[in-house]
């Protein structure tokens, strides 16, 4: 009798597209069913996280795939779960210091140098700039901000203000930014370490090109604001690998023992411009709707 494995994920927020697509299109791949055990709080809490690893690891699961809200939090319910056999993987931010066998996402230092040089050349080199922000704790912020802020450097008239902070949710956010927009009417430029002000129609409350925008983004609800001109470019997080990737070596490591050569496995951010905006948006909708659109 065959014994047939199954993988359990679990990540700490929301993103359409992600670990349950990507199991799908491995169990059409590797002829073996993969189940998907999606545990995401309502909302982001390190602590549920915790807990929840703790629960899939008590319900038998054969690995986990974890976003870690925060890395200390996370870090003991990582090594234990991994203590009880069961291997662990981590993806868009990380536990560093756990005994996770590996980490999918993007470099974070390098992605704050790449969201500061695109905010740079938007405003010709010269002006404010607020940076957007989430979770304070989040380790791959953190690293994002330390990034952008060495790019910094390198503009002598590109004055960064400050970093603020907000509850991962659009409402959250928009209210941030207006705060912000409000309270410093010298802000001429945003730099948006997480798009989640441009997940809702018509957010921002400035006319198109008044104000400079660049944001990282993983919503096809954001590429809007390159068709009406609030910017000229958004650096895309590949959010449908973020699902692929984790599951692909959950698989290898459970069914065939396989473990990746290196523990960092690189997912780079992808520039959109009007030039590929419709083309992302196809795949965004393929992917939505069951279709591997060439992954």
């Amino acid at each position: 009798m065959q014994v047939v494995k199954t993988l359990r994920a679990v990540r700490c927020m929301l993103i359409r597209g992600g670990t349950s697509k990507g199991a799908y299109f491995l169990e059409k791949e590797k002829g073996m069913p993969v189940k998907i055990d999606w545990r995401t709080p309502d909302e982001e809490n390190a602590q549920k996280q915790a807990e929840a690893i703790e629960q899939l690891v008590n319900a038998g699961a054969s690995g986990i795939a974890v976003s870690c809200s925060d890395a200390n939090k996370l870090t003991p319910a990582i090594n234990d779960a991994v203590a009880h056999g069961v291997p662990v993987v981590t993806f868009d931010s990380d536990a560093a210091g756990s005994k996770r066998f590996a980490f999918v996402g993007v470099d974070d230092v390098e992605c704050g140098q790449d969201l500061c040089r695109a905010i740079a050349k938007e405003m010709n080199n010269t002006g404010v700039v607020a940076v957007l922000a989430g979770n304070p704790n989040a380790p791959n912020l953190q690293r994002r901000i330390a990034g952008l802020r060495q790019e910094a450097a390198n503009y002598p008239g590109l004055k960064i203000l400050d970093t603020f902070y907000h509850k991962e949710t659009p409402q959250d956010s928009i209210a941030t930014v207006e705060q912000v927009m409000q309270a410093h009417p010298e802000v001429n430029g945003w730099a948006m370490l997480a798009g989640w002000a441009l997940f809702s129609d018509r957010a921002l409350k400035w006319s198109p090109g008044t104000v400079k925008l660049t944001a990282i983004v993983s919503h096809p609800a954001t590429l809007e604001y390159i068709r009406e001109g609030y910017t000229n470019l958004l650096l895309a997080q590949q959010v449908y690998e973020w699902g692929v990737r984790p599951v692909d070596l959950l698989f290898d490591a459970v069914q065939n023992g396989k473990y990746p050569a290196t523990w960092f496995v690189k997912i780079s951010l992808l520039p959109v411009t009007k030039d590929n905006v419709d083309d992302l948006d196809t795949r965004w909708k393929g992917w939505l709707q069951g279709e591997s659109n060439d992954r």
